[in-house]
């Protein structure tokens, strides 16, 4: 059992950044791979990045690759979402997600989650 909470969502300008932090109580969160999803009003849940268990690999979506940097510290427990040069379409509630299972990037091949937090970007 992981359990996820997310924090560092807020208002931010275009153009700005913003660093989300997720994160993970138990003893095993080295063992699972980690992702970042977000869901906008009337939208689907879609995949932002994703990290390996070692953090050796990432994967990113095309609209985050080049501005989002996601990484993982397994001392801490904690995975990050560096977000840079936001834009009001980056718009979202963001979550973050916890698989067994190495480079899912379907929401639903994911075991647990985060109660998300919002990240509003105005222009």
């Amino acid at each position: 059992q992981v359990q996820l909470v997310e924090s560092g969502g807020g208002l931010v300008q275009a153009g700005g950044s913003l660093r989300l932090s997720c994160a993970a109580s138990g003893r095993t969160f080295s063992m699972y791979y980690m992702g970042w999803f977000r869901q906008a009003p009337g939208n689907e849940r879609e995949f932002v990045a994703a990290t390996a268990s070692t953090g050796a690999n990432t994967y990113y979506a095309a609209s985050a690759k080049g501005r989002f940097t996601i990484s993982r510290d397994n001392t801490k427990n904690t995975v990050y979402l560096q977000m840079n040069s936001l834009k009001p379409e980056d718009t979202a509630v963001y979550y973050c997600a916890a698989s067994a299972f190495e480079g899912r990037i379907s929401s639903n091949e994911y075991d647990y989650w985060g109660q998300g937090t919002q990240v509003t970007v105005s222009s």
